[in-house]
């Protein structure tokens, strides 16, 4: 397996570490942590679900029939 290793370059008033290209980006948009000992975390954005109002509307109504037989 071939070492990745990626130059921190600076672009204007940012730096950029470039991806190695065997390396797939699937998102557009990724949060970005530090964490110990100086080690960069990439994270992919998603949405979530809970924080969308009109997923709570959809779903809101929803019971598994199943098991609630019975009980009400």
């Amino acid at each position: 397996m071939a070492e990745n290793r990626a130059k921190v370059r600076l672009v204007g008033d940012s730096k950029v570490l470039p991806i190695p290209k065997n390396i797939v980006a699937d998102a557009e948009e990724y949060s970005v942590y530090q964490g110990r000992d100086g080690i960069i975390v990439f994270v992919p954005e998603s949405l979530n679900p809970f924080r969308d109002p009109d997923w709570d509307k959809k779903f809101t109504e929803c019971k598994q029939e199943e098991a609630f037989r019975g009980l009400t």
